[in-house]
């Protein structure tokens, strides 16, 4: 049999050994072309700067006027809803001036006198509804006159009352919320003024001729 070739021993690496790469170094630029190109990236920049600048502002009227067209939008529903409010109000006063005569001019009998407690329901009812929208009589009767409640239909004279007193009132008056609707027509208490007194009356003068 042949004898075993002996196998060589595993060179070890080491980096050492190993000959060094030489590096590539990248081309050297003029000078003069970076300069040209940072003051290029520099106006780009502004440029782009003053186009996000510009939309922003864009963006900020944008949704200045859509706030302000919302605020808008909710007035003018209101104002709607309001002057609505108003005409149905106004169109039911009539009937609710026809109670107020029925129950203070009408003089029935026993037997009828259960349909007018009933009419008496129906218009109490109809305040309470009112009364939950907003809706209230003014309040005038032995009250001083108001002019911004109160229309002066007349005046009478009653000495043991005040000067300016609404002595009647004639057609209740309504406020929707606050805001005068229909103003109370009254009579107001007007007492006569004091009479001037006479001057003393100059002698007569007699004719000497």
């Amino acid at each position: 049999m042949f004898p075993k070739k002996k196998e060589k021993p595993k060179e070890e690496h080491n980096p050492a050994t190993e000959q060094e790469q030489p590096r590539i170094e990248p081309p050297a630029q003029d000078a003069e072309a970076l300069q040209k190109q940072l003051e290029e990236l520099r106006r780009q920049a502004e440029t782009l700067q003053k186009e996000k600048d510009d939309i922003f502002a864009k963006l900020q009227r944008v949704a200045a006027d859509y706030d302000n067209y919302q605020k808008r939008s909710a007035k003018q529903i209101t104002d709607n809803v309001a002057y609505e409010k108003d005409k149905i109000v106004k169109s039911l006063l009539p009937i609710l001036d026809n109670f107020e005569y029925i129950l203070a001019n009408t003089s029935c009998s026993a037997a009828d006198e259960t349909l007018l407690k009933g009419v008496k329901i129906i218009y109490d009812q109809m305040l309470d509804v009112l009364k939950g929208h907003g809706i209230e009589q003014i309040k005038s009767a032995d009250e001083p006159f108001n002019p911004a409640h109160h229309e002066a239909i007349t005046h009478r004279s009653e000495n043991d009352k005040e000067e300016g007193l609404v002595l009647e009132e004639l057609q209740k008056g309504y406020k929707l919320n606050g805001r005068l609707i229909r103003a109370s027509r009254v009579v107001v208490n007007k007492l006569p003024s004091s009479q001037t007194p006479q001057q003393p009356e100059e002698p007569e003068t007699k004719d000497t001729q």
